[in-house]
């Protein structure tokens, strides 16, 4: 004999010539041990019925022979269809998970040997009575859950739960996802879809809208306000740069004249264009606005610059590498969000699962169009995934060891099956009780 561990965690001897089984996948838990324990005492009980009525046979047969009187008949009759009995249901008891005495008997050992074929009738059961489309839609709404979930979200600090979940999961996510996965993905993604979008064409209706609203009047104002400025702080760089372009033979005189004069038209063009909202200049902005606008919208050549411009734009390294990073930037926000109870993004998600909840728990519609979506998901799961399903429970029946099964089995149904067998011994006493009487009373 040598040992080997068995699933329960015990220590059991087979012989040397016995192959040790690879794993059944069939597994014994302490429950099951336990319920194994028990039917061995019920097996020990029925097993006693029949021990006596055998005594009780045996006695009153003797009884009788030793002429104890009628009585000694009656109890023997009822004896020995007791035993009958008895052993006709330990036949049949028996036969459902081993051979009797280990003879070959034909249709015995039925679950050892019928274990795939019940594995098959079991997957195609649930396939036909559980997972139909109309059994799963007829109980999604006996049962409400739309309104069963709105009532749940509603409660006080149910909101507050899914939040925390949420945020954990939601951290539990962005922990495991690799940044240059993402920002390669994110990358990709914004440059494919800015490529494919045309930007002329609506910048063209945008800017013909500003114009038409005079929305670039401030922007116009801006501009000469700053450059108004500019030209008041730099006075003498300006006379300067406008003397280095005069000719070499000219009096050093008469160039800072000239300096002066550029810069004095200079500052009153700007303040004209600055101080009148009606400048001429103002006029031909708001022209050259406007037919810029038009030739976005409408002259090909301009668009396709354009075009050429935007994919010039987002090939340039630093641009992707602005668009790559802003994945950090905002894992860094949803992170931070996320881990702040008080964070705004917290409270909003927990306020508006509470609005949900309510909203979902007293509108009638709602409840109605949540449970159809409900039911249509649940209706697409099992006709789609069906098979898969009654597959997985065939198959791991199949994939469990026979005996290993049977035992398995027993452990769990074996007890209220030993009742059947004291129930024969007693049912089969009466019967043969009976019998008998019939006889004596109808044989004289």
């Amino acid at each position: 004999m040598i040992p080997y561990r068995r699933a329960a965690g015990q220590t059991v001897g087979v012989s040397v010539d016995e192959k040790v089984r690879p794993a059944s996948g069939v597994s014994f838990t302490a429950a099951d041990e336990e319920k194994r324990r028990g039917v061995r005492r019920m097996k020990t009980i029925a097993t006693g019925f029949l021990a006596a009525a055998t005594v009780v046979f045996a006695l009153a047969t003797w009884a009788g022979s030793a002429g104890a009187g009628a009585w000694a008949g009656y109890v023997a009759a009822a004896a020995e269809a007791g035993m009958v009995g008895a052993l006709a249901d330990w036949f049949a008891v028996t036969a459902l998970f081993r051979r009797p005495l280990g003879l070959p008997i034909p249709h015995t050992a039925i679950i050892p040997t019928k274990k795939d074929a019940f594995g098959k009738s079991l997957g195609d059961f649930v396939g036909d009575n559980f997972l139909s489309a109309p059994v799963v839609r007829g109980r999604l709404a006996s049962i409400g859950v739309a309104r069963r979930l709105g009532e749940w979200l509603a409660a006080p600090g149910n909101a507050d739960r899914v939040t925390t979940e949420a945020a954990a999961a939601l951290r539990g996510v962005l922990a495991v996802l690799r940044d240059e996965d993402i920002q390669a993905v994110v990358g990709e993604a914004v440059t494919r879809r800015a490529a494919a979008t045309s930007v002329a064409e609506p910048a063209g209706r945008l800017l013909g809208k500003v114009v038409a609203d005079g929305g670039h009047h401030g922007v116009v104002d801006l501009i000469a306000v700053r450059v108004h400025g500019w030209l008041t702080e730099h006075h003498q760089e300006v006379v300067d740069r406008v003397t280095q372009k005069t000719p070499a033979w000219t009096p050093r005189f008469v160039d800072q004249q000239v300096g002066e004069r550029v810069y004095k038209e200079l500052m009153r063009f700007v303040t004209d264009i600055r101080d009148d909202p009606e400048h001429p200049a103002r006029g031909a902005v708001d022209n050259f606005l406007a037919d810029f606008a038009t030739e976005l919208q409408q002259d090909p050549e301009t668009i396709a610059r354009v075009e050429r411009a935007k994919a010039d734009l987002l090939a340039r390294a630093e641009v992707q590498d602005l668009i790559a990073s802003s994945w950090a930037a905002v894992r860094s926000l949803v992170l931070d969000a996320a881990e702040d109870e008080d964070s705004e993004l917290r409270r909003r998600i927990r306020d508006g699962l509470r609005s949900f909840g309510r909203r979902l728990a007293t509108d009638e519609r709602l409840q109605a169009k949540t449970d159809g979506w409900l039911q249509d998901a649940a209706q697409y799961v099992v006709e789609t995934y069906r098979e898969e399903i009654t597959a997985l429970i065939s198959e791991t029946v199949a994939g469990w060891d026979a005996d290993d099964a049977s035992r398995k089995i027993e452990a769990n149904v074996g007890r209220d099956l030993q009742f059947i067998r004291i129930n024969g011994t007693v049912v089969g006493a009466l019967a043969g009780l009976l019998i008998h009487t019939v006889a004596v009373a109808f044989g004289g």
